[in-house]
């Protein structure tokens, strides 16, 4: 089978498909052969920024679609012929999270993740795919569809009539808006393209800002809230946007903090936090029950993943530099 490794050194350059053998599935295990996969920014950090170089080699992709094509023995919960999607985290399967079933237990490093043609994990580790989706839509749910459900619905508690700001227009910012109008919440999405903008509007954004013809985009939240602020920010920023959503969250608002694209760390003003008496959420995607909840909103709300593009395996090295130039629209896909 062909598998995507990056094998001795961390960059984009260093992704090769190499040949290896078909797992088999040992007691309480499945193996899958993967239809396909999603790019995440925790993917392209993992292979461009490194790590450690103990995990090297490693198999990239957090994100997958498969069809169990083999059942060890004792596995009940699953059978040959189901169509799945990994976990992220293989060893969440409910309740809050706990350090030893967060990073360790992570697919794309250092469990090799879902860019080859088979896999083997734990049953347990994964869940039935939305039957409403194909199998390049499901793919794209389990780290940014979940990690926006767990944001807006488990951590923030989404009702109808609430305010959602949303950061740019990839992939967990475009779940986060499809999620908050199903629910009857108004989005206000910022981005600095107009014609990204006008795509976010054709799915339900009530409000955009362009933030390059409008720097201090946290006024212009809270002038579009009538002063008030907003209820939710789904925060994928990082560092440099983190205080400016501070600033346009109502009192009593909820900020997810989600991403690092603008970086890892600043001076944080703990009186503005206080004063407007905020919740801060970090988010590291869900649980196994987490998206089996969101799964069946996705079915009963009809919501299909927006897709950018596809690639096929072989030309993953594009599919990454896609990722990298931020220039995507939703999720990259790779058609394994």
């Amino acid at each position: 089978m062909r598998a995507l490794v990056l094998e001795n050194d961390f960059g984009i350059d260093n992704l090769k498909l190499k040949e290896r053998d078909v797992p088999k599935a040992g007691p309480g295990q499945v193996v899958l052969k993967m239809k396909a996969g999603s790019l995440n920014f925790r993917d392209l950090a993992t292979v461009s920024y490194g790590g450690n170089p103990q995990l090297l080699p490693f198999v990239p992709l957090s994100d997958g679609c498969g069809e169990v094509v083999e059942v060890g023995e004792g596995v009940t919960r699953l059978q040959k012929g189901d169509r799945v999607a990994p976990s992220f985290f293989q060893g969440w399967q409910s309740g809050g999270p706990v350090a030893e079933n967060l990073g360790p237990t992570a697919l794309g490093s250092p469990i090799d993740g879902c860019a080859q043609e088979y896999m083997v994990l734990s049953a347990e580790g994964m869940s039935k795919a939305p039957s409403n989706l194909s199998d390049e839509e499901v793919a794209c749910l389990p780290c940014a569809g979940l990690t926006a459900w767990r944001a807006l619905v488990v951590e923030g508690s989404l009702k109808a009539g609430d305010t959602v700001l949303v950061l740019g227009t990839g992939g967990v910012s475009i779940f986060a808006l499809q999620f908050a109008k199903a629910m009857g919440a108004r989005v206000i999405v910022t981005s600095s393209s107009d014609e990204k903008i006008e795509r976010a509007k054709k799915l339900g954004a009530d409000d955009a800002i362009n933030y390059k013809e409008k720097p201090d985009w946290e006024m212009e939240a809270r002038r579009l809230t009538g002063g008030r602020g907003v209820d939710h920010i789904v925060e994928v920023g990082g560092a440099d946007t983190f205080p400016r959503s501070s600033a346009a969250a109502r009192v009593g608002g909820h900020i997810a903090v989600i991403g690092i694209l603008s970086g890892l760390t600043r001076d944080v003003n703990v009186a503005a936090i206080f004063s407007q008496n905020l919740k801060i959420s970090g988010i590291t995607v869900g649980s196994r029950t987490h998206f089996e909840e969101m799964s069946r909103a996705v079915v009963q709300n009809d919501i299909h993943p927006v897709i950018d593009k596809r690639f096929p395996l072989a030309q993953a090295q594009e599919a990454f530099r896609l990722m990298q130039s931020a220039s995507h629209f939703g999720k990259i896909v790779l058609d394994i």
